[in-house]
This record gives C-alpha cells, sequence and structure tokens, in this order.
C-alpha cells in the first residue's frame, strides 16, 4: 500500500490510497464510520423544564452535540474495569442550569471533566422566555457509529482514481466539465487537474474521450465532525481494523 497526501486543513484531509482493491477501500470507510468511539450524551435528567420544548426534543438536541474526545482517558463501558457499572473511566457527568437566557448554547453545558466541551460552543439548544428555566444533568459515554449517528467521528468516502485518455477534444471539454479539470492551449486540450476528476464522464459526450477509474488507487476524503482530528480517525479506524483481524485469527484457531 502507498499513500499519497493531497490537502489537509483542521477537519479535511484528501489522500490516495494506492495498490489496494475496493474491498479494503470500502472497510477502511466502514471501520471509521462505524467501529471509532467518540463522546456523546446518553442519559438525561430532568429536575425543571418550562420551555417551549418537550423534555424529550432537548435530549434529543443534546445528544448530537459534537463533544471533544480524548481516547486516552475513556473506555468504552463494555472494555471497562468497572464492567458496565458506570465510573469515571468510562463515562463524564454534566449539568446545565440556567434561567431567562434568551437562547441556550451548547457551551453552557458544564462537563465534570475540563477537557470535555461542546466542539461548537454557539450550537443552539432552546430558546428561553421571561420567568422559564432549564435545570438537568447527565451523563456522556463512549459508542461508535453503528450504534447511533450521535456517535460518528465524521465523514469519510473515496472514489477510484482517474484515468483520462484525450483522443480529439476542443474547448466543448471545458466547458461541460464542472470541476475544472481541462485546458485548451496552442490548439490542444489538456488535462490540467487530474484529481479533481469525479469520473462523471461529461466530456466523453462531446468530445472523443475516455474517463475510468484505477482498479487499484483510490482517492479518500475524512471530514471531522470535531470530536477527533482526522489524524485520530484515521489511526483509530486502522487499530479497529487489526483488532477485528486478531480477533477472527483467533475463531479459526
Amino acid at each position: 500500500m502507498e499513500i499519497k497526501k493531497l490537502s489537509q486543513d483542521e477537519n479535511k484531509v484528501s489522500f490516495v490510497l494506492k495498490k489496494i482493491d475496493s474491498v479494503i477501500a470500502n472497510t477502511i470507510r466502514r471501520m471509521v464510520m462505524e467501529e471509532v468511539p467518540v463522546l456523546a450524551i446518553e442519559d438525561v435528567t430532568f429536575y425543571k423544564n418550562n420551555s417551549a420544548l418537550y423534555d424529550e426534543m432537548i435530549a434529543h438536541r443534546l445528544g448530537l452535540v459534537p463533544l471533544k474526545t480524548d481516547l486516552k482517558s475513556y473506555n468504552l463501558k463494555e472494555e471497562c474495569k468497572c464492567k458496565d457499572k458506570g465510573c469515571a473511566m468510562c463515562q463524564v457527568k454534566f449539568k446545565l442550569d440556567v434561567k431567562e437566557k434568551e437562547m441556550v448554547y451548547a457551551s453552557d453545558l458544564k462537563f465534570n471533566d475540563p477537557k470535555i466541551k461542546a466542539v461548537y460552543g454557539k450550537m443552539p439548544i432552546v430558546k428561553l422566555l421571561k420567568k422559564q428555566e432549564l435545570t438537568l444533568d447527565g451523563i456522556a459515554v463512549l459508542g461508535k457509529g453503528k450504534e447511533h449517528s450521535k456517535w460518528g467521528p465524521g465523514l469519510i468516502y473515496y472514489r477510484q482514481y482517474p484515468e483520462i485518455d484525450i483522443k480529439k477534444g476542443n474547448e466543448e471539454a471545458i466547458k461541460v466539465c464542472p470541476k475544472n479539470v481541462f485546458e485548451f492551449k496552442n490548439d490542444k486540450l489538456s488535462v490540467k487537474n487530474l484529481e479533481n476528476c469525479d469520473l462523471c464522464d461529461a466530456c466523453s459526450k462531446v468530445c472523443d474521450i475516455e474517463v475510468k477509474g484505477k482498479e487499484d488507487e483510490f482517492i479518500f476524503y475524512v471530514e471531522s465532525f470535531g470530536q477527533l482530528d482526522c489524524k485520530e480517525i484515521l489511526v483509530k479506524g486502522v487499530e479497529m481494523f487489526e483488532k477485528k483481524l486478531d480477533e477472527f485469527e483467533k475463531e479459526l484457531k
């Protein structure tokens, strides 16, 4: 396997994986989407709520708030030494106590662990009017995306690396291409941004151009929701893949 990084910023990275097939590519995608654990709010206890939203609606909104996750400090409940009873190693408590605040934001959630906080502090929870208040507490736990989407660490998707063979082309290919792949210089059509091509095949409809994807090269895109950075997501996804392979090997013995 060969890896080539294409671009990277705070919450997004793209790279090329070579010498793999579609089975491995899809397995990597599934490991990231389904097996990488992150924190999310699981249980909420309401003590007072006279806002316009029912308890269930607020609890649902709280569950979808992305939380900064420290994988070194927390375990999955089923893997914790407390044997799923709940302890400081597998859950973190939080509380919310606000009165007559025009808008309650995710940043108003106060966690026992200062490292844990909402990724997007300005995420709105509920609007409070005069004499309205909201008091609650609860716990957040690690979970996996295969159990619920609130435990999803981000998005990961891929496509085959493009191959373009220009047999005869003109400026019409530039006009129909949505990804600015081609350029026309000296009365000749050429490829300018090959990796931009998403294999839509629009150019082949107006010119004699063959577009296809390589069977052993893929362009991956990873977009983090913010709980973990992209590197942590990918490394943990590979670790989970190796763990499943080890478990499979033990079953065969």
